[in-house]
């Protein structure tokens, strides 16, 4: 095992010497440096960028809402104009632990009611099968007379 830690941890230290050599200059170089003969001209200053924003969001009225319900702020009027993306974030994700504990919490409950409600219909001596069969007894008793009235409207067509 330690031979694998040693070889794994070689190679994570080669691949760091070559990111940080590539970055600084080359001194073990036998070769002298060529010195540029001219410097290249330089492109015009690019004009300042107009699409510039300041740090923040304009929060909408459910994520006032969700700041609001996460516990950030105690009143929708306390938020400022301008909110952080971070602080929105954590809101967001709490809000989110909120709703998936309430949703486990109403599942367990729902299941638990199923349960009584089972347990209820089979004192009664009620069950799946029991209601599957006198539907198809039903069925088949409706077939039947179906049947029947065909065949007498046949008879009183014949004669």
């Amino acid at each position: 095992m330690n031979f694998v830690r040693c070889r794994v941890g070689n190679l994570i230290g080669q691949v760091r010497r070559q990111v940080t050599h590539a970055q600084t200059c080359r001194t073990l170089c036998s070769k002298p440096q060529e010195a540029k003969a001219e410097p290249q001209p330089r492109a015009p200053a690019p004009a300042p960028h107009l699409g510039f924003k300041l740090p923040g969001h304009r929060p909408s009225d459910m994520d006032k809402k969700i700041l609001v319900w996460s516990g950030r702020y105690k009143t929708a009027e306390e938020i400022p104009e301008l909110v952080s993306f971070e602080k929105i974030d954590a809101a967001r994700d709490k809000m989110r632990v909120k709703i998936c504990v309430i949703m486990m919490g109403l599942s367990i409950a729902a299941c638990i009611f199923m349960v009584f409600l089972g347990k209820k219909a089979a004192g009664r001596h009620e069950s799946l099968t029991g209601i599957n069969m006198e539907k198809k007894a039903r069925w088949m008793e409706e077939v039947q007379r179906d049947k029947e009235a065909a065949a007498a409207a046949l008879a009183a067509k014949t004669q």
